[in-house]
């Protein structure tokens, strides 16, 4: 049985997530980028939280750890190895391969360095769903703060390969603008502009427009299409290694 995943706006624009296993009542939270809005989601839910799952270390995913752990102290803290020396105490630390298990469902940690070094991501592919933060987002990536650009285009890449179906949990609401700026690099994408167009309404209303699919992402995201000849044709890189499409994109998208 797949986990429930519940989407949870935090601070000014970014988003935690809750994942439940129905039979054994386990619940983990993906990075806690502020504990008010997680506890009255818990709270409602009469959800227990068993796991907390960080992603990387930037305050906007950790700094509401404390007040979280105040109410659930017997939460299991899981992050990265290579990563433990600034991110909060952990009781498990993981690297790319191993698992996490929330009720009867896996995860599996895949290193997605490149907007820092030792950002993880974890994919649970019996509830398809793969939650990323900054590291592939909704039509974007994340800036290259510590990474280079051909790091973060092996860490695409692996994401890229998942199954088409998966639904990506990134951690940011920047798609609005993110869609402004992949109209730049694929203006004739039809996919991407019923995409922007759809993207424009939600935020009318209002709505979330994270998660969303991966097979979304591939048909629509510049930074995972850095290999696709046409992009490469409207940058003036024809033929040229994908990685270095995606580092002048990813630097286009800097300077927008």
């Amino acid at each position: 049985m797949p986990l429930d995943i519940i989407t949870i706006p935090c601070l000014q624009d970014n988003y935690a997530f809750l994942a439940h296993d129905p039979v054994s009542g386990e619940t983990a939270l993906v990075d806690i980028p502020e504990a008010a809005p997680i506890l009255a989601a818990l709270t409602q839910r009469n959800w227990k939280l068993t796991h907390v799952l960080i992603t990387h270390h930037h305050d906007d995913h950790v700094q509401g750890l404390g007040a979280v752990l105040a109410a659930y102290p017997d939460a299991k803290v899981i992050g990265a190895a290579a990563d433990s020396h600034r991110l909060p105490d952990l009781n498990i630390e993981v690297a790319e391969g191993d698992t996490v298990r929330i009720g009867a469902d896996t995860g599996y940690v895949i290193d997605v360095s490149g907007h820092t070094v030792g950002h993880i991501a974890f994919h649970f592919p019996q509830s398809a769903a793969v939650f990323t933060a900054d590291s592939l987002m909704a039509l974007g990536c994340g800036r290259l703060f510590e990474g280079t650009g051909p790091q973060m285009w092996a860490s695409l890449s692996k994401l890229a390969a998942l199954p088409a179906e998966t639904i990506v949990y990134s951690g940011h609401e920047y798609t609005a603008a993110n869609a402004a700026f992949a109209l730049t690099i694929e203006p004739d994408n039809p996919a991407l502009i019923s995409r922007s167009e759809a993207i424009t309404a939600a935020r009318a209303a209002q709505t979330p427009t994270v998660p969303s699919a991966l097979a979304l992402e591939l048909a629509t995201n510049p930074f995972l299409r850095a290999a696709v000849p046409s992009v490469q044709a409207h940058l003036g890189m024809q033929g040229a290694d994908p990685a270095a499409v995606f580092t002048e994109i990813r630097a286009r998208k800097d300077r927008f």
